[in-house]
């Protein structure tokens, strides 16, 4: 499974990221650590966002934790280089 991963660390909860994608449309899925442990040993995960096709994409931090944003192609073949930011 080939995906990109971004650490954004401990988070308040009323923050809003900034993801900007070139190339494919992505999954863009934002994950507490919990969750993203699952991802990344192909267990069952929970996750915000979804496919993205316009970029940016913004998406709000639903609680105060450690989050992470994962962006991957879902299987398909195609390219897609990203960037996060939080505002």
């Amino acid at each position: 499974m080939k995906y990109q991963s971004y650490d954004l660390g401990q988070l308040n909860g009323n923050e809003t990221v900034e993801v900007t994608l070139k190339g494919n449309s992505a999954n863009v899925k934002l994950m507490d650590s919990i969750n993203f442990s699952n991802y990344k040993s192909n267990r069952k995960y929970n996750f915000f966002g979804g496919h993205v096709t316009k970029s940016p994409f913004r998406i709000s931090i639903p609680r105060a934790g450690r989050w992470f944003v994962v962006i991957d192609l879902g299987g398909y073949a195609g390219n897609v280089s990203s960037s996060v930011r939080i505002l």
